[in-house]
């Protein structure tokens, strides 16, 4: 919120006058906080351009063949099937493995992958594809039409209980095989986002034979440049070679099968271990590396880093506002303007991440930064005024608001599994600086089971974090419409349920009219930060490290790192 325009208010009678309790303000200042945040990771980083993949690849004489390389991510896997799957771990590894039906080459252009060509009907309900030809999965089997229908059939089915990819196709009604190579798929309505869902992995076209097979023998058959060999659970992904790949998208630099021998992924989800491993050799490349080493990085000899902003959603904190204190907006407008987002990322990212003020990365289509406006901005006093207003105007000896004699107490739960980008450093700056204003957040760790039956499905969270990338305003949807709850294999965590909202998205995903579909996401934007259903936190950035043996490494819509080119120069 700018400092000219009024708070959300309630119609209610002013709040008595408040009894203290005792002293609520500790002596620390959230200014004094940002610095110790700073001081406590040591290091102040700049950045500087770096020349990128291709300009890494330039200086050798070409390509040569063999060798593993081995990348570490931080994360792990929870299922290697990407219909199931909604992690960017899963993402990244499957992309390797699968194909698409279609390729995202810009915000609106989409070319030939697995589909050699396709038609939309008038009604912009049906589309007709028609398959390459010569194409086998890794078990052998031919790619057809049944292969696209068993694939879409899979996603949909409630046995297969997707996390992230049936909330892609939510329209989806039926596939029609037409003939081996021609497959026509029926949507309920029209879905203008339906080739840019088709062109991510979580969509990858399966082996029918892999898919047949029972749930506790899955693995991943796909028609991509790698094929799977081995998941050692929470250690490594290993994939060889596919010698038979043929399919690469429309405009790959790279034609033929893959470069290298193999590709193993590590999860390593400390980040010192992740840039130690870079930096001894034990790996040839790694996701996400620390901010406060990214310097370091970039002027060491035989490295390079890259950098580049993921579309779609930013690192938001979700408010549930559902139940608790957060039924009140006032309450959660309080919460947002006792942040000091900014101060925040920039002593614990060193600039290296942006500040977000929007869901919705800058690098989206349809971004508005003018809904910006309607976001609380950071006001300890503005922060205090709302919660007096709201009720919670006495503080106990703790410093923490209470109401009715129970204290303001938020549960955020905390996942270490999913910990990365010192996102844990930051939810202590926030619970420092909220408990300025009196509101005290707690953050139970849980394992991965507990966090999603008992807090994401059951809803046992006030607070959650998460991002999200996706190259399309359509994660909007995603993330605010009422039938998208985690539970229903969609992004709404907040558990928004708006008319308003709903009618915006849907008309926004079935318009051909980009102005109409522009609007409806701009009041998305606007009306989701009006109601502090969201934080936002920072855009998230992929700071992605390699040795200087690794060439041609390309990056796809979505920013996942993309091997099928990629190839080691030997000493």
């Amino acid at each position: 919120m700018s400092p000219t325009e009024n708070p959300v208010t309630s119609a209610e009678a002013p709040a008595r006058p408040r009894r203290r309790l005792r002293s609520r303000r500790p002596l620390i200042t959230a200014a004094a906080l940002a610095v110790v945040v700073a001081a406590a990771l040591a290091v102040t980083v700049a950045t500087r351009d770096d020349p990128g993949p291709a300009a890494r690849g330039a200086a050798a004489s070409g390509p040569v063949a063999g060798g593993t390389l081995r990348f570490a991510v931080a994360g792990t896997q929870v299922t290697l099937d990407p219909a199931v799957a909604a992690t960017a771990v899963t993402g990244l590894i499957d992309r390797n493995i699968f194909d698409s039906l279609v390729a995202q080459t810009a915000p609106d252009r989409f070319e030939p992958w697995l589909a050699s060509k396709w038609t939309v009907s008038e009604d912009g309900r049906t589309y007709t594809f028609t398959l390459r030809e010569g194409v086998t999965f890794h078990d052998g089997t031919p790619l057809t039409a049944e292969a696209v229908k068993a694939t879409l059939d899979h996603v949909v089915d409630p046995k297969t209980k997707s996390a992230y990819a049936a909330s892609l196709i939510a329209p989806y009604e039926k596939a029609t095989v037409l003939g081996d190579l021609e497959v026509e798929v029926r949507l309920k309505r029209p879905f203008t986002p339906f080739l840019q869902a088709l062109s991510v992995p979580y969509l990858g076209i399966q082996s029918p034979a892999a898919l047949a097979k029972p749930a506790g023998q899955y693995v991943p058959v796909g028609t991509g440049p790698f094929a799977y060999v081995s998941w050692e659970k929470d250690r490594r992904v290993t994939l060889k070679r596919n010698p038979a790949y043929s399919s690469p998208p429309a405009g790959a630099a790279h034609r033929g099968p893959a470069h290298l021998d193999g590709l193993v992924f590590e999860f390593v989800s400390e980040d010192a271990t992740r840039y130690g491993a870079l930096t001894s050799g034990q790996v040839d490349g790694i996701a996400g590396v620390p901010p406060v080493n990214a310097k370091a990085l970039q002027s060491l000899p035989g490295f390079t880093l890259t950098a580049q902003e993921t579309p779609g959603l930013n690192y938001n904190l979700y408010f549930n506002q559902t139940r608790g204190p957060l039924r009140d907006v006032r309450v959660r407008r309080a919460l947002s303007a006792s942040v000091n987002v900014p101060q925040l990322i920039q002593n614990i990212y060193f600039g290296h991440y942006k500040a977000a003020r929007n869901p919705l990365s800058a690098t989206t289509a349809a971004y508005d930064a003018s809904a910006e406006q309607a976001l609380a901005s950071y006001d300890l006093d503005e922060a205090e005024r709302l919660l007096d207003e709201a009720g919670w105007n006495e503080t106990g000896p703790d410093g923490y608001r209470v109401k009715d004699g129970k204290t303001l107490t938020l549960t955020w739960p905390y996942w270490a599994e999913g910990n990365k980008e010192q996102r844990d450093v930051l939810a202590e700056g926030i619970q420092a600086q909220a408990k300025l204003a009196g509101i005290k957040i707690e953050r139970p760790t849980v394992d991965t089971g507990t966090f999603v039956e008992k807090h994401l499905i059951g809803g046992g969270y006030d607070l959650v974090d998460v991002s999200f990338a996706r190259p399309t305003p359509d994660v909007l949807r995603f993330a605010f419409a009422s039938g998208n709850t985690y539970a229903k294999a969609g992004g709404n965590v907040a558990l928004v349920d708006s008319e308003e909202i709903d009618r915006w998205v849907e008309e926004a995903a079935a318009t051909s009219d980009p102005e109409t579909a522009r609007r409806d996401y701009a009041n998305v934007q606007r009306e989701v930060l009006e109601q502090a259903y969201v934080l936002p936190l920072y855009t998230p950035v992929q700071l992605t490290g390699f040795s200087t043996a690794v060439r041609d490494v390309a990056f796809d819509a979505q920013t996942y790192p993309v091997f099928h080119g990629a190839w080691l120069k030997r000493a």
